[in-house]
Parts: structure tokens; C-alpha cells; sequence
């Protein structure tokens, strides 16, 4: 089997065809969502809680860098909302939705490491901001948990207003937190690795990745980033009232995703 046909079986397109209306039908399999604020490592988490429960995976995140990247490399001025919205809406985007091999097309492109590099991260915020953008998104992922309900038993979906606005049916819920610290120094290792990977050099200069992450000044430059990226993302970084709230500032990958999955299976009567 070919890379493409292996991708299409567990591959979402996002395109403005049809979906559900605002608000989501609720679906009778398990639904898992994880929400949270940039850094807490909801990504990771959720990934992992996936293959542990042989569910679906999708990285709603990826789907607004998709599009953030396709403005940046088409000189698109982010804050032209009209402008953005018109190449935004309808913008051909295909999510794998397979937690073990993720990857992210724009217009057949492939993007999955370019849209984790800083440039993107650092302007993300600005499209996932504007109302018509996040419509359409919401859209779209109504319509992969829906799919992933119906044809493999579920779902893990992370990214933020899961919980709250695009599957407020889901089975589990977690809101997972972390302290500002925490958050800052796993941005500043997971950006210094994604711009090695998207070929993308170290805004500071340095070409070591390790001496680069924990650098006082990357540390200090990625907490001022964050603090501008949870002013954006406040209005979408809601917690869900019947969210469970997990901090992993003390905790490993391991322990967060143990927890989510021993919630999903006492939720589902397993």
C-alpha cells in the first residue's frame, strides 16, 4: 500500500463541505476532550491517551496553524480580517486523525512540520481569533468526531473550546493546567525542537538545541510570547463546568495520560 492510500483511511478533509450546524449533535461512542491553555501540554497528553484507548485522535491546533501557515506563505496580512477570512473559509486542509502517524496537508502540501515553528506559533493566535475562522473550524471537527464515532468507537480531541463549544456531548472532559513556569519551559524545548525540524533557525542563534531550550533568555523570550498568547486565547481557553482539572506542573506525560485514560474508561463502563 502507497503512503496516500495508506493516509486516506484515517484522514479528515476540511474544506467547507456540509456538517453539523452550530453546536454539535451528540453521538452514542466515546468522546474524550482535553482543553487547556498553550503549554500545558494537552497535545502530548491526548496522543497518548489515544493509542492507550485504540480511539481516533485529532489535534484541532494543527488545523488553525494550517491555516495560519498558508496566510503567512502567501503574504496574507493577519490583521486584515476580511482578508483573512476570505482565503481562510474553504481553505483545503487534510488532518490525519491516526494518533501514530499525524501529519497535516494544505491545498496537497505537506505542512506537519513547518506549522510547528515559531513563526507560525507566534501568530497563530490571530487567525484562531477571528470569529468566521473559528465557525469554520468548529464545523469540520463536528465532522471528524462524528466520523470517529461512528466508524471506530471514538475519539480523543484536544484544543481549546472542545469541551465547551465544538463536542459539549463528550464522555470525559479534562481541562488540563499548568504553572506559568511550567508552561513557558515546555514552549521553549517543544519550539527550539520544531524549528530544528521545520528548518527553521533559533531566533537566539544558538544551533544546539538543548543549550538553546534551557537558556535563560530563550525561557524569558517564550514566557513574554506566552503571556501575549493567553491575552489572545483567553476568550477560547474556557474550562467546561463539568470538566475534571488535571495540574501537571509536577507530573510526568505518563502520569497526565494515565489519569485521562482511567477517566475515560470508568466514563465509558469499562
Amino acid at each position: 500500500m502507497n503512503e496516500t492510500a495508506g493516509r486516506t483511511r484515517k484522514q479528515a478533509t476540511c474544506d467547507g463541505a456540509d456538517g453539523l450546524d452550530d453546536g454539535g449533535s451528540p453521538g452514542h461512542r466515546l468522546v474524550v476532550a482535553v482543553d487547556g491553555p498553550s503549554g500545558s501540554g494537552k497535545s502530548t497528553a491526548a496522543r497518548g491517551a489515544a493509542v492507550a484507548l485504540g480511539l481516533r485522535y485529532l489535534d484541532t491546533g494543527a488545523m488553525y496553524r494550517a491555516v495560519t501557515w498558508w496566510m503567512l506563505e502567501h503574504n496574507i496580512d493577519l490583521t486584515d480580517t476580511d482578508s483573512v477570512v476570505k482565503h481562510g473559509v474553504g481553505l483545503r486542509i487534510d488532518v490525519s486523525t491516526d494518533p501514530a502517524a499525524q501529519f497535516v496537508l494544505v491545498d496537497g502540501v505537506d505542512v506537519t512540520a513547518p506549522i510547528r515553528s515559531r513563526r507560525v506559533s507566534n501568530a497563530v493566535s490571530l487567525v484562531a481569533a477571528i470569529p468566521q475562522i473559528r465557525q469554520f473550524m468548529r464545523t469540520t471537527q463536528r465532522q471528524i468526531i462524528s466520523q470517529a464515532e461512528a466508524e471506530a468507537g471514538g475519539i480523543v480531541a484536544e484544543g481549546r473550546d472542545i469541551g465547551t463549544v465544538v463536542a459539549p456531548h463528550a464522555t470525559v472532559k479534562v481541562f488540563l493546567t499548568a504553572s506559568e513556569q511550567a508552561r513557558a519551559e515546555r514552549r521553549a524545548a517543544e519550539l527550539v525542537g520544531r524549528d530544528t525540524a521545520a528548518g527553521t533557525p533559533d531566533p537566539a542563534g544558538d544551533d544546539d538545541s538543548a543549550g538553546a531550550a534551557g537558556s535563560a533568555g530563550d525561557a524569558a523570550l517564550t514566557r513574554r510570547e506566552q503571556a501575549k498568547r493567553d491575552r489572545l486565547d483567553a476568550p477560547q481557553t474556557l474550562q467546561a463546568a463539568d470538566a475534571v482539572e488535571i495540574d501537571a506542573t509536577d507530573l510526568g506525560q505518563a502520569d497526565v495520560i494515565a489519569q485521562i485514560v482511567e477517566l475515560a474508561r470508568s466514563r465509558a463502563g469499562a
